[in-house]
């Protein structure tokens, strides 16, 4: 079949033609920022906020106590932008492969990032300072956080995969294969924690894990960034 003619959409989109690149390019600087927001802040309270532990206590403890409001905004903030930056994407890859179930699923992790910021996770072992030095009870609210979080989990590291199965067929195989080692770090990280927060091993590896995974955003954000014409 000739290639102008296929029914196939593109790999990689080689002239964007954007009636809004102003608007797109603030999109994609909500993918940019919000990792650096996220982490930095969330570092902030882990190491000012008393009782808190970063071998043994998940960023989502922070939400409760009396400075819990923080991490709720953090989540909440940087789920949006999450949003947006999906958005972003999909203008960007319009008409393309991968076009349209990678800003979904990107989308899908940012709405899961509000959902565990408005349901919030249960205190735990000893944080906030007076919860007793163990698991606690779960809670309706409780509940909700990590089936929020699971869902948006999956929903990145999915992402991961198709925006790696774009760039491998459009070539970019550094890409590519920086795309799936980011999906397959962020499951791992996930799959640790997910077996219990108490070990210092998951808690610290699911940190390298979500850095790494806020990293991939941005480095994406910036890469579309740049190929939007302006």
């Amino acid at each position: 079949m000739n290639r102008s003619t296929s029914i196939f959409p593109p790999a990689i989109a080689t002239n964007l033609r954007d009636p809004a690149p102003g608007r797109t390019r603030a999109l994609l600087c909500c993918g940019v920022l919000a990792g650096p927001i996220y982490i930095v802040v969330g570092l902030v309270q882990a190491l000012t906020r008393d009782g808190f532990d970063l071998t043994r206590h998940d960023l989502s403890l922070l939400a409760n106590g009396r400075l819990g409001w923080i991490q709720i905004t953090n989540l909440v903030l940087t789920g949006l932008m999450t949003i947006a930056a999906a958005a972003g994407i999909r203008r960007s890859w319009r008409g393309v492969r991968g076009g349209t179930w990678a800003p979904l699923l990107l989308g899908v992790y940012g709405a899961g990032l509000v959902a565990a910021g408005i349901f919030v996770a249960d205190p735990t072992l000893g944080f906030p300072p007076g919860t007793p030095n163990g698991p606690g009870p779960v809670t309706w609210h409780g509940l909700l956080h990590f089936v929020a979080g699971g869902i948006g989990f999956l929903g990145f590291i999915a992402a991961c995969f198709v925006v790696a199965s774009h760039f491998s067929a459009g070539r970019r195989p550094v890409w590519a294969a920086y795309s799936r080692v980011t999906g397959l770090v962020f499951f791992a990280g996930f799959v640790g924690i997910a077996s219990g927060s108490g070990n210092p091993a998951t808690v610290l590896g699911f940190w390298v894990a979500v850095i790494a995974a806020w990293a991939w955003l941005s480095a994406l954000s910036i890469h579309l960034y740049r190929r939007v014409e302006r």
